[in-house]
């Protein structure tokens, strides 16, 4: 399947974990619309048997799962794509394996990083994180004017990382981002459809407004 993250807006990033059938089809319905498994920590068979419970979830909702970090499980998987950092496999290596229709995201902190992004065959990339988060530790923040500046300059969807949360993302949206990362908002949200629901509420409105 193909999609276009031209008109996605909310992008979840969430570890394995023992609710993943629960959790999952609760934030989907509340209006994530493109999910990733980020998990640093777990052997390749749990990422992968995580990644095909993910996924058979993500294709009831017509909602695009991307793996993080290897596009070897991206492929084991069944994924939609696969993103990966500075210090990952490249760009090129995930086209060669994934294909030219697969998502591929491309990680970006700092002007020159995106600069040299905009020249790879990346279908999205992320900016930031713009203040320092627990998801990115020892990562200082790189502020919301980057995150402006690579969504401005560039040609594909920006997607900004850092401390999103239906408090902040009306803000985000009236400073130009479009594009926004959630992680704690969601994964450690006490009724996390409700939270969905609330930050996905804000960030339309938001839109809406412009």
């Amino acid at each position: 399947m193909v999609f276009d993250l031209s008109n996605r807006r909310l992008y979840l990033c969430v570890g394995v974990r023992d609710d993943l059938s629960d959790f999952l089809p609760a934030v989907l319905a509340g209006g994530v619309d493109v999910v990733q498994l980020r998990e640093k920590d777990r052997s390749d068979e749990e990422r992968l048997t995580a990644a095909r419970v993910m996924r058979a979830i993500c294709r009831d909702f017509d909602v695009p799962f991307v793996m993080n970090d290897s596009p070897e499980l991206a492929l084991a998987s069944g994924a939609d794509g696969v993103h990966v950092g500075q210090d990952d496999v490249s760009v090129a290596r995930c086209r060669e394996l994934l294909g030219d229709t697969a998502i591929v995201g491309l990680s970006t902190h700092a002007p020159a990083e995106f600069d040299a992004a905009l020249t790879q065959a990346a279908s999205y990339f992320s900016a930031g994180p713009i203040v320092p988060t627990p998801t990115k530790l020892g990562r200082a923040g790189t502020g919301i004017d980057y995150a402006r500046e690579c969504t401005a300059r560039s040609d594909r969807p920006v997607f900004v990382t850092g401390g999103v949360s239906a408090e902040n993302v009306g803000d985000l949206v009236r400073a130009g981002l479009r594009h926004f990362v959630v992680v704690r908002a969601l994964t450690e949200a006490p009724e996390p459809a409700r939270a969905a629901r609330a930050l996905r509420h804000s960030l339309d409105e938001a839109l809406a407004a412009l």
